[in-house]
């Protein structure tokens, strides 16, 4: 049940968060003298659908829903570059079409922004070294040791024990680091153990019997774990959000370029004639399959462990999936906004005119080669299920 509530959660918070980005396309394209046809939750076939006289996306706007949930849609007139009536997107200058194709991005910005500076008033969580704070007003707390892996088959796992969870109590003993724990369960080997736990703000007692050897080095208990500060702020929240949104960008751009240059070269020395630089790019590539994940890996594991750990989790994790919402919007990815841009913007250098022909052959190229990436990355996601 906790897992089906999960993806539930999940899949609307996913979309409400498309339906912000997309209706930033379609203000502003209103604003630039762009007509909106329709816009839509979901995506067809169509389950429900109104014209709306007057809207804030201009007049006899078609709103929709439509039944399949994966986010949503603004249908613009005219929508290729080469379009020319009045009214139409292609019809619109290169700057209001500039605008008019960052302006999702920039919504998810916004949304970050707004979700990180709550989470300052609150308690930000600590992730990069040099994170942003104002040291005059900021209060840095130390929280309870939080479990990041659990075993197959460890008494952790036949504790209930489950990632996310926020170890309090060892025996009777406080555990702050996972030097803590590591001594503790060393000393307690092969011995009945008392955990205290706390789990979306509700403690919780357990028994288990530790292992009584490490041989396979997976830990008496069976877990990983970590340590984690927040960072509580006042008058400075706004800023440390805007700010902490900035670093936490420019760490997603670093690592999407790091996943991306590893993924082409493992795969391509996993095509090489010589066993050992074979076995060392499928190495590679399992790395890669393990730090990405596509909509099974973010609805079915991220968002039910979110969920489980508490409101702050997951309201921190809905400002990181808006923010990598907006990063990869940025990529010169066809069948992306920036992709789109990317295409206008070499056309126009060129002074070549984009043709309806060519614009739908490069998205529909872009569009295949997204959607196979997506397969692939839940093949990964289906996998670590099992």
């Amino acid at each position: 049940m906790e897992l089906i509530f999960g993806i539930i959660l999940g899949l609307v918070i996913l979309v409400l968060l498309v339906v912000v980005h997309e209706l930033g396309h379609g203000i502003v394209a209103r604003r630039n003298g762009v007509v909106v046809e329709e816009f839509g939750i979901g995506f067809p076939p169509k389950a429900w659908g109104k014209k709306i006289k007057r809207s804030i996306l201009g007049k006899n706007v078609l709103f929709t829903l439509n039944w399949l949930p994966l986010g949503g849609f603004v249908k613009l007139q005219g929508e290729h570059d080469s379009a020319s009536k009045k009214g139409d997107y292609g019809a619109a200058t290169y700057w209001q079409k500039t605008k008019i194709l960052l302006a999702g991005v920039l919504m998810n910005w916004v949304v970050a922004i707004i979700l990180l500076s709550c989470m300052a008033l609150v308690g930000l969580p600590k992730i990069l070294p040099d994170q942003y704070y104002v040291s005059q007003d900021a209060t840095i707390t130390t929280l309870p040791l939080q479990l990041t892996y659990v075993g197959e088959g460890t008494p952790a796992e036949a504790s209930g024990l489950k990632p996310g969870d926020e170890l309090l109590r060892f025996n009777g003993m406080g555990v702050s680091s996972p030097d803590d724990l590591t001594k503790l369960t060393q000393v307690h080997k092969g011995e009945a153990a008392e955990i205290i736990y706390k789990r979306g703000g509700v403690e919780y007692t357990t028994k288990t019997t530790l292992r009584a050897d490490n041989i396979d080095k997976k830990g008496f208990l069976g877990v990983s774990s970590r340590t984690r500060e927040e960072i509580k702020s006042t008058w400075s929240a706004p800023i440390v959000g805007t700010v902490t949104t900035a670093q936490f960008t420019w760490a997603t751009l670093k690592g999407t370029s790091e996943v991306a240059f590893n993924a082409a070269k493992g795969f391509f020395q996993s095509l090489s004639f010589d066993k050992a630089t074979r076995e060392s790019g499928n190495k590679e590539l399992e790395v890669v399959s393990g730090s990405v994940a596509g909509p099974v890996g973010i609805l079915g594991v991220i968002f039910p462990q979110a969920q489980s750990a508490g409101p702050k989790q997951l309201l921190f994790l809905t400002a990181i999936i808006s923010l990598s919402l907006a990063v990869m919007n940025t990529l010169p990815i066809p069948a992306l906004d920036g992709g789109r841009w990317f295409l206008m913007t070499v056309y126009k250098l060129r002074k070549k005119e984009l043709t309806k022909e060519r614009e739908e052959k490069v998205q529909t190229i872009g569009f295949l080669v997204l959607i196979g990436l997506v397969i692939l990355v839940t093949f990964a996601d289906v996998g670590k299920f099992f």
